[in-house]
Order: structure tokens, then sequence, then C-alpha cells
């Protein structure tokens, strides 16, 4: 079984190379480190035991890392649009682009906007979202990315955060709705990719704060998604909340364009509901917040 970890390991990493070997002519892609990521948090000192197994703080809960991802023709001179990935278990944010073929896709929707990728729980079994569960860190977080920008010389040096999006798979629930219980930054858009596990209540006290907060919940029959998400719908309905419930393969891109709460049921796979078919691009391209960028 050893051998079989050590193994994957090494294959994952291989991928995650092949990451920038391969970037496309129309990206730029580059990583930083930030202390304002989900770890080392003290949380996870001492590690993780799931299934009888320890996952260290030294493999797992070590990796300050954030991978950023921009279209080559990026135009952000007063303000600059992102968009958060959080991955679930057993990833990271390497692997987790090039599996679920996020970067492809993003820079297949065309928008003026950038695909940010904050190292989460490396490779291990577990949605503790570490330092960004804690009020003011994803503020930070933004504030570390934007440096970052300045720093390729894609953004001005008084370019700030526009509208963030935030989207994540499977165990990537928690972190997000600690970052939008939180409040310090204004999230306009969440995406849940059979993510909808638990936390519903944050995710139902920030749809009643804003009318504008837009919501999308791809869930399946198999993972674990499925009561939760209908629990919601339920909440919705005695809160007299306007959503549509449709399947994978009805939607519309008027569905999304026209629907602020959307929840999508699949038949397919939970692992592979992102890009078979290519569900993140088809959100990105009916987003009404986000701008396309200018054809030169």
């Amino acid at each position: 079984m050893k051998i079989i970890r050590a193994m994957l390991a090494v294959a994952l990493v291989f991928l995650g190379a092949n990451l920038y070997a391969q970037a496309p002519a129309n990206a730029v892609i580059f990583h930083i480190t930030s202390s304002h990521t989900s770890f080392p948090d003290t949380g996870r000192a001492k590690g993780h035991m799931y299934d009888k197994v320890l996952y260290t703080q030294a493999e797992h809960y070590n990796d300050s890392t954030v991978l950023i991802i921009a279209p080559k023709g990026l135009d952000a001179k007063k303000k600059v649009d992102l968009i958060f990935w959080f991955h679930g278990w057993r990833n990271n944010i390497d692997t987790a682009a090039v599996h679920y073929q996020l970067t492809r896709q993003f820079l297949a929707s065309g928008l003026n906007a950038v695909l940010v990728l904050a190292e989460t729980t490396k490779d291990a079994p577990d949605s503790y979202g570490g330092k960004l569960e804690n009020t003011g860190i994803f503020k930070a977080l933004v504030g570390d990315v934007l440096n970052g920008l300045r720093s390729q010389h894609l953004i001005t040096k008084n370019c700030e955060a526009g509208h963030i999006l935030l989207a994540g798979h499977s165990g990537a629930y928690r972190v997000m709705a600690r970052i939008i219980q939180n409040g310090q930054m204004e999230i306009d858009e969440t995406i849940l990719f059979d993510a909808l596990y638990a936390e519903t209540e944050k995710f139902m006290a920030w749809i009643k704060a804003d009318k504008a907060h837009r919501f999308i919940d791809i869930y399946t029959d198999h993972g674990g998604t499925d009561d939760e998400t209908r629990g919601m719908m339920k909440l919705l309905d005695t809160a007299k909340i306007a959503y549509i419930q449709t399947e994978e393969k009805a939607v519309t891109p008027k569905d999304l364009r026209d629907n602020r709460l959307v929840f999508i049921h699949s038949l397919n796979e939970h692992d592979k509901i992102i890009a078979n078919p290519d569900n993140f691009l088809l959100y990105l391209d009916n987003e009404p917040f986000l701008e396309k960028l200018k054809k030169k």
C-alpha cells in the first residue's frame, strides 16, 4: 500500500509539472506563496487521522502555495475580477487544475478575469479550511494575489479586486461557507460541484443577505449531496425565495443567465461533473458579473 501511495505521489507531481511545461500561449501561469492560505495552521499541527491513516502536518498541511492563471489579454486598470477554485479531498491545486481541465475551461470562456487556486488540505481526505476559516484571512489572501499579479505586470499599481466568485468541488464546501460567512470580502457568486454536504445555513444566510448573490449547485445521486440539496430547496420554499431545479442535460444558457439560484441534478459520477461535460465552462460563459476580453 505504501508503494502504491508513493507511486501515486510521483505521478501527481509529474502531472502538476506538466501544467507549466505545456502552458498555453494565451495564458500567464505562475505560483506565489502566501501566509494567508489554509496552512500551516494550529488545527492540524499534529496532522489528521482518517480511516486509521495519519496524514501528517509536514506532508499535507504545510503548503502555502497559490496557483494563478491569467489570460495574456487581461485588461485590469482599476479593478480585476477573481475566480477562486477550492479543490476537494485527495487533491492539490496543480493536479486539480489539470485533472478537471480548469485552465482550459477558464481560458475558453474568454473572461477578463483571473483564476486562483489556493492550496488547502494537500492530497488528503479532509475538508478543514485551516486559517481561511478565520475572519480577515481571505481578504488578506486577495491582497497577496493582487500583489502577485502586480509582480507579473498584469495589473496596475492601484488596481483593486472587483467581482469575486467562489467555486469548488466535493469537500471544498466548508472553506467556501466559512469565507462567505466571515463577510470580509463581497462574494458575488458561489458554485458548488457536488459539494453541498453541510454548512447549508451559511449559504442560506448569504443568499438572504443580498438579492444579487448567485448560487449554483450541481449534485449527484451518489456523491452524498442529494439529501442536503433537497433540504436546502425546502428551506428556500419556506422562505419564499425563487429558484429553479433542472437536469444537467436540460439546463440551458438562458436558465443560468436568468436565474440567480440554480440547482442542477446530474446522473454523472461525482468526479466527472466538472469537465465531462464542460460544466465549469458553461457556468462561466453564462455568468452575468464578469465581462469578456475585448477583441483586438
